[in-house]
């Protein structure tokens, strides 16, 4: 499928199924959303990778516009649908101020994947929050929680986070997190470890020689 769609982009990545709130504050933007809202129509959020519009976005659902301020501002509740990826860049639209593109859809399998190893990636991901004494709540029971959901919360960088965009088996998202994950604890472990020997510095410490002679 290929069709025209109104484009919102931002330096952010939005993955299917996120629940994203905005403000609204560009003239151009506030009749986009504006715009999409009265027809029930979605709208694009296309990747900005330092200062570069990548190629990949998604497609979003305004589910709510819950504040609509004295000066035309706006705030948005949205939901991502789908990856989309742009084929032409349309800057000037007709009567509008915003711009478009012409986007396709990529075949994106969002099946239950690899189970176990989806298991052992969400408590990689506990044991990350854990080390770096960060709370999340996924708001869902483990069995319910797909790649998409752990995208923002595994510690990937915004370069990162549009790789992952850009996977399209849940197979394969779950095997980059599997990967990400095996590099980053071990040296968060060892920080854990280094904090500990920090704080014992400057303490009376029991110590054996462990039957070491001279």
């Amino acid at each position: 499928m290929i069709n025209f769609i109104p484009i919102f982009p931002l330096g952010i990545v939005v993955y299917p199924g996120e629940e994203l709130n905005l403000h609204i504050f560009e003239s151009r933007y506030i009749q986009l959303i504006g715009e999409c809202a009265a027809s029930g129509k979605p709208f694009g959020i296309p990747v900005v990778v330092k200062n570069h519009l990548s190629e990949l976005g998604t497609l979003v659902d305004i589910k709510e516009v819950t504040t609509k301020y004295d000066n035309g501002e706006l705030d948005i509740k949205t939901k991502g649908n789908k990856v989309f990826r742009i084929l032409e860049v349309i800057k000037e639209v007709p009567d509008k101020l915003y711009s478009g593109a012409i986007v396709n859809y990529p075949t994106n399998k969002e099946d239950a994947g690899k189970k176990a190893l989806m298991q052992k990636i969400i408590n990689g991901v506990r044991e990350l929050h854990r080390l770096l004494n960060v709370t999340k709540d996924f708001k869902k029971p483990d069995e319910q929680i797909t790649s998409y959901d752990l995208g923002h919360h595994a510690g990937l960088s915004q370069e990162q986070e549009y790789e992952f965009l850009g996977l399209f088996q849940e197979a394969e998202r779950q095997e980059y997190l599997k990967r990400h994950l095996a590099k980053v604890l071990p040296v968060l472990a060892e920080m854990d470890l280094l904090k500990e020997k920090v704080k014992l510095n400057g303490h009376f410490k029991n110590l054996s020689a462990s039957g070491f002679e001279l």
